[in-house]
């Protein structure tokens, strides 16, 4: 059995590979200050991992968390566009400062690969679509920018000591415990919740701007299979997505099916630095990693809508069909 160490353990996409590698046998360790993580993603699992409450920021902790890791699957950040116009020192400090951190960290151990959580948002609002590795990025926000710069810190580590790096950029990542109260969460969380209790969802903007919406399972296969990658991956950046696009109009009319709401949704004005149209091409990660969408979106959609039924509004989930 190999060792994993998860950065950001008590996200929505940490706890989950948490569940997977337990799933798979491994033995997994973890860490989070809990600044953006859910104590209730990990409560479960907790008398079965080696879970310390730390921040990325402390390198003795780091060094620490590193001793005897196989694996580091680095997805702690401050995952939030709105946050980072706002703070860009705070977002530099989680996304920049922590990554270095935990790669001086990785290097001294001498873990034999990082998995980075790398961000679509790194391509901007360039208008090629769909967006593949070889477009120049064009981040437009902070945040964007931090998770870019770490992307290269990934990179020269590789080449300059030799750590192995693989880099996967999300698009819109979303499915069960994703936290709809906190303002960094995806949009998508939002609205299911505010459907099924019967709220008004805000789209901001005419909703038509498009995602590349990436069912949970799809990330954390992704993160598995870089893991074990063959050596040509190292240093590499991967889409990680479906390769299709929906806007959130189409998006709102499938949950309004699925949550049986029937109201209406308000309309504000676009937010600064959000993207207008995202879609992957996910060929290199096809081929570079073995990576295929397990899940497709509808698919995923529903079963979000079914684990928010059940554990977050206290509904009783609808009987799943085959």
């Amino acid at each position: 059995m190999s060792l994993y160490l998860i950065t950001g353990m008590a996200g929505f996409i940490g706890s989950s590979i948490a569940r997977a590698l337990l799933g798979r046998g491994e033995r997994v360790r973890g860490i989070d200050n809990f600044a953006t993580g859910n104590r209730q993603n990990v409560a479960e699992i907790l008398d079965r991992i080696d879970f310390r409450e730390a921040d990325i920021l402390d390198l003795e902790a780091m060094h620490k968390a590193c001793a005897g890791v196989d694996f580091v699957l680095h997805e702690a950040a401050i995952p939030s566009v709105p946050k980072s116009v706002l703070d860009p020192l705070g977002s530099n400090r989680a996304n920049i400062d922590g990554t270095v951190n935990v790669l001086v960290a990785a290097r001294d151990a001498q873990v034999k690969r990082v998995v980075y959580a790398a961000s679509s948002s790194a391509y901007g609002d360039t208008p090629t679509l769909p967006k593949d590795e070889q477009i120049k990025p064009d981040p437009i926000s902070p945040y964007a920018v931090a998770k870019l710069a770490s992307e290269h810190y990934m990179t020269s580590f590789y080449r300059c000591y030799g750590l192995e790096t693989v880099c996967l950029r999300y698009f819109n990542i979303f499915g069960p415990r994703q936290d709809p109260s906190s303002p960094y969460s995806g949009v998508l969380a939002k609205f299911i919740t505010q459907m099924l209790g019967g709220e008004q969802p805000t789209i901001f903007g005419d909703g038509e701007q498009s995602r590349d919406f990436t069912y949970i399972d799809n990330a954390v296969e992704a993160n598995l299979l870089a893991c074990k990658a063959p050596k040509s991956a190292a240093g590499e950046v991967f889409n990680i997505a479906t390769g299709r696009r929906v806007n959130l109009n189409e998006t709102v009319r499938l949950l309004q099916s699925l949550t049986n709401y029937s109201g209406s949704v308000k309309y504000d004005p676009e937010r600064g630095g959000d993207v207008k149209h995202s879609l992957a091409d996910i060929s290199k990660a096809e081929s570079g990693l073995g990576y295929k969408p397990l899940v497709h979106f509808e698919e995923g959609l529903r079963r979000t809508v079914e684990w928010y039924r059940a554990s977050v509004v206290g509904l009783k989930p609808s009987p799943v069909k085959a």
